[in-house]
């Protein structure tokens, strides 16, 4: 062998995960499940809607990749697509973690708002992203469910709300984002005296202070299986009362036994739940 040869660029592999398996395969070809640890096939956990086929557990979407799967195609019409979050407080470095998000999602902010055909029916619909800042609350993330909650009434149309957001409310804008949990509140108020249904899904994660507004104020709460829902993390909790927590504290199976959540509805029945919903309340 040439000693050039022993410079030469190989290829780059990644481990498959699996068990007693000395097996690699190229990088990009295969994602390994955080659930069962298994190697799934991209193309494979794609056709599946990013759930795991052997141990169905749900990967995280991007806002654009839900309303991909749960509205119908080329229905949306986005709204406030041109909001921007500033720094009122002059927070150190939170203009340079923005322009970092937006870059990393192609996004403006941490949610998605619109009007789009879900199932048949006209529905006013705002997606959080967990990949924006954790899907946290800044005072454009409230002003845009707010403003598509106002919409909702004075279209007459049903609110859906999907919540990926475990960033809770945004540190770096103060008051000014804590407020947003009243505010984004006393919108659902108004779709109640409108008696407009509102219907949220709740993803893995959804805390803090989403959790604590208007994501717990639907009229039907929906959960996708094995979803972290709650305030303070389970680690946080556990440090402060310095007790073991129940075995699956705060997932959507826990909150579902203890009435915080209504439906438990797997990813690929979410559409077919909602129609259901849907007739029940507009038909």
């Amino acid at each position: 062998m040439l000693l050039k040869d022993w410079f030469a660029k190989r290829p780059r592999y990644s481990s498959t995960g699996l068990e007693n398996s000395r097996s690699r395969v190229p990088d990009g070809l295969m994602t390994k499940c955080p659930g069962c640890e298994d190697a799934i096939y991209n193309k494979e956990l794609e056709k599946s809607l990013k759930v795991c086929p052997k141990c169905s557990y749900h990967f995280r979407l991007s806002a654009r990749e839900r309303l991909d799967i749960t509205i119908e195609a080329g229905s949306l019409e986005e709204y406030d697509s041109d909001m921007l979050s500033v720094n009122p407080l002059d927070f150190p470095e939170y203009e340079d973690k923005l322009i970092k998000s937006r870059h990393k999602t192609g996004q403006i902010d941490a949610v998605i708002t619109g009007q789009a055909s879900v199932a048949g029916y006209r529905t006013v619909i705002a997606v959080t992203d967990f990949a924006f800042m954790g899907g946290s609350m800044g005072s454009v993330v409230g002003e845009k469910v707010v403003a598509a909650m106002e919409r909702a009434v004075d279209y007459r149309l049903p609110m859906l709300v999907i919540s990926a957001s475990g960033g809770g409310a945004r540190m770096q804008e103060g008051i000014l984002s804590l407020m947003q949990m009243a505010k984004t509140g006393a919108a659902v108020a108004k779709l109640r005296e409108a008696e407009l249904p509102y219907i949220v899904i709740l993803t893995d994660p959804t805390m803090g202070g989403v959790a604590a507004s208007f994501a717990s104020l639907g009229d039907v709460i929906i959960a996708e299986p094995g979803a972290l829902i709650g305030f303070a993390g389970p680690r946080v909790i556990e440090q402060t009362i310095r007790q073991k927590l129940p075995e699956g504290f705060q997932r959507s199976e826990f909150q579902l036994k203890h009435g915080f959540v209504d439906i438990i509805a797997a990813r690929k029945d979410m559409v077919a739940t909602l129609a259901m919903l849907y007739s029940f309340y507009l038909d």
